[in-house]
């Protein structure tokens, strides 16, 4: 699994969303699973990357808190949360996210069987 954290230069919740996804990935039983942290610092790569604000949690290529309207947007981000507007997620909103985007990366490898070397080679 690829994971991402995507964010704006200087962003105010860079420290807090690391922590989060340290701790979602910790939660669910992917503690030994890394993430880097991209800066996103030019419209052009906003909208290559279908960027929808900071900071933006991205597993193999897929925001996992997608929003079309937002698509590279160079901007904070705000997530609903049961604590009302924040600029992250709820833990329980990651978790669940992560663990959906973690089961559809395991049903995709189940259909692609991996090359095997022979030994000694």
């Amino acid at each position: 699994m690829n994971v991402e954290l995507l964010v704006i230069p200087q962003c105010p919740g860079l420290d807090e969303a690391a922590r989060l996804l340290r701790t979602a990935l910790n939660d669910i039983g992917l503690a030994q699973t890394p993430f880097t942290v991209e800066v996103i610092d030019t419209d052009e790569r906003a909208r290559s990357r279908g960027f929808a604000g900071s900071p933006a949690f991205v597993v193999d290529g897929v925001d996992l808190f997608a929003s079309a309207e937002a698509a590279g947007s160079m901007a904070c981000r705000v997530y609903s949360t049961p604590d009302g507007l924040r600029n992250v997620p709820a833990v329980r909103d990651l978790r669940q996210a992560l663990k959906e985007q973690a089961a559809k990366a395991a049903g995709s490898d189940r259909g692609h069987p991996r090359s095997h070397r022979p030994r000694g080679v």
